[in-house]
């Protein structure tokens, strides 16, 4: 009878597996911990008297939260002493469109843990707020205040004219062609004037140890770069959205896994998140 229990479980949990990692990526920026905090969900339902649950999705998606928020208290701690500039980890989406772009989930992380959950439960997950209430432990109309706080500091990241997935993918292409293949020229033509670099090494790899604002910064940083990239060694694994933008994944001299995303505005790239903390495209491989 256990093994059969163990089986309905498993059976039940699993079409909502795709909707827990979700919610639990974009609340804590890791895949690696949104694994965890997923497998640890699967646990707790194995053990639940699951007969008593009348909506297995919503129990599942508050204890998925529950367990977000407690996880995000030691993440901060970490990041508090994290090298250079945090990215969340790389996803690429192959199909649908992204609801929470990287800019959007570099502004979540300046939210408290519960202002974070209440605006992604209510404004992109759409559940009311009695139900994100009960899934934060607090009163709905607290939860109400948590969304419009969030909101306010995430306004601005929230991109108002998302450029057309073709043509996002096609402005990638020029971008690589031009950085990689010295044509100082036409990548300036490409970037806005205040265009902004966060490269990501984590330690691990080299990269810049602060933002970078301005062209002549950015530009400065390109064209250091051309003589790594004249010696060749790099390919180009795919063009692909990363994290809802238009980016690339490129294998580097090194060996290891690269991805580039770029935000784009009026046919200009006005940010470049660049991911080389080999820890964070573990998953990629």
């Amino acid at each position: 009878m256990e093994s059969v229990g163990h089986e309905d479980a498993a059976a039940s949990f699993a079409p909502l597996r795709p909707k827990l990692m979700r919610v639990a990526y974009r609340m804590l920026g890791s895949v690696a911990d949104a694994e965890d905090m997923v497998q640890e969900a699967f646990i707790r339902w194995m053990r639940a008297d699951r007969t008593e649950v009348r909506e297995p999705e919503a129990f599942l998606r508050r204890t998925i939260t529950r367990l977000c928020l407690d996880q995000l208290k030691s993440a901060r701690k970490k990041r508090e002493t994290y090298i250079g500039p945090w990215l969340p980890d790389p996803v690429v989406e192959e199909q649908e469109e992204e609801d929470v772009t990287l800019p959007l989930m570099l502004a979540l992380e300046r939210l408290s843990p519960l202002e974070r959950a209440a605006f992604l439960l209510h404004d992109v997950f759409g559940l009311e707020f009695e139900e994100v209430a009960a899934s934060v432990g607090r009163e709905p109309a607290a939860c109400r205040q948590l969304a419009t706080r969030a909101r306010a500091h995430v306004r601005e990241a929230r991109s108002r004219f998302q450029v057309d997935r073709k043509r996002g993918l096609e402005i990638a292409q020029a971008f690589l062609a031009a950085s990689r293949g010295g044509d100082m020229t036409a990548l300036s033509a490409m970037l806005s004037a205040d265009v902004s670099l966060h490269s990501d090494g984590g330690g691990k790899r080299p990269a810049a140890l602060r933002l970078l604002f301005g062209i002549d910064d950015v530009m400065k940083v390109q064209r250091s770069l051309v003589r790594f990239f004249e010696k060749g060694g790099w390919e180009l694994v795919r063009v692909a959205m990363v994290n809802g933008l238009p980016g690339f994944i490129t294998r580097e001299a090194d060996g290891e896994l690269q991805t580039t995303a770029l935000d784009i505005e009026d046919g200009k790239v006005t940010a470049i998140y660049v991911m080389r903390n080999p820890d964070k495209l573990k998953h990629l491989h």
